[in-house]
């Protein structure tokens, strides 16, 4: 039987599908709640599916634009997701993920992850002020040293600010597999508590060394490109899902198939995938349902995108 919580959640949701006309059945969602993977720095539980604002998010604020953008913080919320991933370095996303938050009065429903992405302690701090600033709060959950940009001098200074309270997490990102090593190499050198990296059906590498170490070493792990930028859709343009997507994995769309064929590495602590759009949202969160794929079913899946 599912619980209250679980129950609100699934009406919240098959209100949100029916309201927005989302591309599955309402009747598609389950009475469960999402996914959930420990931080194993500290045991803490986060919802397997995030919400990336790269792009989408990069708006003005007092703009028509926002209006969806609203719904797509609502859906996610009414999902039982949390992670939302942003950055200074995408624009506006940082001061629209702020505001969203802060009009819906979910700031103790999210897990707010930004970057820092500058030269030298003086601008690394400059620049994570402004993010305290445009999230609209006095602690943020993670900051990650963007794309390993002055690596040891921001990690010092997000060590500093961790043991102060002002920070939860700290990390370190990159989004091309040719980073990998050099991802690896500061690993081994730098204790940090997350690691955002790439990693999809098209794009494997992670799953060499980097997300093995990461198991292996306590870490846990953000996933970007999980729809490498949209070219994995564009591989299956036209083509109905196959049956078994749905018989064996409880996915019926595309994108849930991509999803979950990340989330079956028990390395992978998140994926966060951006969009715009409130159906999407509800969509990605199917993924975070039922049953993942066996080494078996992940073969399958590759050749689909082969």
């Amino acid at each position: 039987m599912p619980t209250r919580r679980q129950f609100v959640q699934y009406t919240a949701m098959l209100s949100a599908a029916a309201s927005w006309g989302s591309l599955m059945s309402p009747l598609a969602f389950a009475a469960q709640p999402l996914l959930q993977r420990k931080i194993p720095a500290s045991g803490e539980q986060l919802p397997a599916i995030g919400l990336g604002t790269s792009q989408t998010f990069n708006v003005d604020p007092a703009s028509a634009d926002m209006a969806p953008l609203r719904d797509v913080l609502r859906a996610f919320v009414d999902g039982g997701a949390r992670v939302i991933d942003t950055a200074p370095s995408y624009g506006r996303a940082e001061q629209v993920t702020g505001d969203l938050v802060n009009q819906a009065g979910a700031r103790d429903k999210v897990f707010l992850a930004s970057k820092v992405s500058a030269t030298g302690r003086e601008a690394g701090m400059r620049q994570i002020e402004a993010s305290f600033k445009a999230l609209q709060t006095d602690r943020i959950d993670l900051i990650q040293v963007h794309n390993l940009q002055d690596t040891r001098t921001q990690l010092a200074l997000l060590r500093e600010l961790k043991a102060q309270g002002r920070i939860r997490y700290i990390g370190v990102t990159h989004y091309v597999g040719s980073a990998h090593d050099e991802l690896l190499a500061v690993l081994k050198k730098e204790p940090v508590d997350f690691v955002q990296v790439n990693y999809s059906i098209g794009a494997r590498n992670a799953e060499r060394t980097l997300l093995p170490y990461c198991a292996d070493h306590g870490i846990a792990t953000l996933i970007n490109r999980t729809f490498e930028a949209g070219r994995l859709f564009a591989k299956v343009k036209g083509r109905a899902l196959p049956e078994w997507a749905a018989a064996e994995l409880d996915a019926s769309s595309w994108a849930q198939l991509m999803l979950k064929f990340v989330l079956a590495n028990p390395a992978v602590t998140t994926v966060i995938p951006a969009t715009s759009q409130p159906r999407y949202v509800l969509d990605n969160l199917l993924a975070g349902q039922g049953r993942l794929p066996d080494a078996g079913q992940l073969q399958r899946i590759a050749a689909e995108f082969a």
